[in-house]
C-alpha cells in the first residue's frame, strides 16, 4: 500500500485494489480525488472537506463511494454519503477501513464541538481533529501538529500514547514554513527517530 499526503490533512492511499482518500479539504491539492474509489471526511470543517470538489468528482466519477459522520449532511447540501460511526468497519479497495472516535477536539468552550471520527487503514490512524487513542494496534500515526484546538505538548503526549513505530505530520498547512521548521525540530527532538515528515505529493510505502 502507497500513502501519499497532498497538503493539510488530505492523504491517499493506493492499493492493488483501489485508492482511498482521506479529508480532502480547501488546503489539499484537488489532485488527491482523481480516479478515487472510495473519500472518507472525519468531519464537516472545510478544511476537511471541500464540498466543490467532491461534487466535482461524483460528476466525473458517480461510482465514487463517500464516507463520514451523520453531521455531514449540514454541509453536502444533499450530496450523497454513507454514514458511519465509531466501531464500523469498511471493506474497500482491496482493504479495510475502522472506524475511531466520536468528538472533535475542543477548540474554545463557546465553540460547539461537532462529531469526528477517525479512519485506521491496514494500522494507518488518520485521527482528524481529534487526540483519541485507538483501541487497535498503529503502525503509523498520522499526527496532527498544528491547529486551533491543540498545544504542542498535546500533540506530543498523544504521539506517546498511540505508541506508533511510525509517525508522520499532517494538519499543518496553517503554519509558515519557519513555523514547519521549528515544530519538526521540537518533535524530532521529543519523539525521536519515529517521527518522519514526507512531502506532500511524494508516495511512500506503509
Amino acid at each position: 500500500m502507497r500513502l501519499t499526503k497532498f497538503g493539510h490533512s488530505c492523504v491517499r492511499f493506493d492499493t492493488d485494489g483501489g485508492a482511498i482518500v482521506i479529508d480532502p479539504g480547501v488546503f489539499s491539492d484537488p489532485a488527491a480525488l482523481d480516479g478515487a474509489d472510495a473519500v472518507f471526511i472525519t468531519h464537516q470543517h472545510a478544511d476537511h472537506c471541500n464540498d466543490p470538489e467532491l461534487r466535482r468528482l461524483l460528476e466525473d466519477q458517480p461510482e465514487t463511494v463517500f464516507y463520514g459522520p451523520e453531521s455531514l449532511a449540514d454541509v453536502l447540501g444533499g450530496l450523497p454519503f454513507t454514514v458511519v460511526s465509531a466501531g464500523d468497519a469498511i471493506p474497500v479497495a482491496g482493504t479495510e477501513v475502522k472506524v475511531v472516535g466520536r468528538h472533535h477536539a475542543v477548540i474554545h468552550p463557546d465553540i460547539p464541538v461537532v462529531p469526528n471520527v477517525g479512519y485506521l487503514v491496514d494500522g494507518v490512524f488518520h485521527p482528524g481533529d481529534a487526540l483519541t487513542v485507538p483501541d487497535l494496534p498503529v503502525r503509523v500515526l498520522l499526527a496532527p501538529v498544528a491547529a486551533p484546538w491543540m498545544k504542542l505538548s498535546e500533540c506530543v503526549d498523544f504521539i506517546r500514547a498511540v505508541d506508533a513505530p511510525v509517525v508522520h505530520p499532517i494538519h499543518d498547512a496553517i503554519l509558515s514554513e519557519d513555523g514547519i521548521a521549528i515544530v519538526d525540530r521540537n518533535l524530532m527532538h521529543l519523539i525521536g527517530d519515529p517521527y518522519q515528515r514526507i512531502a506532500d505529493g511524494t508516495p511512500v510505502d506503509v
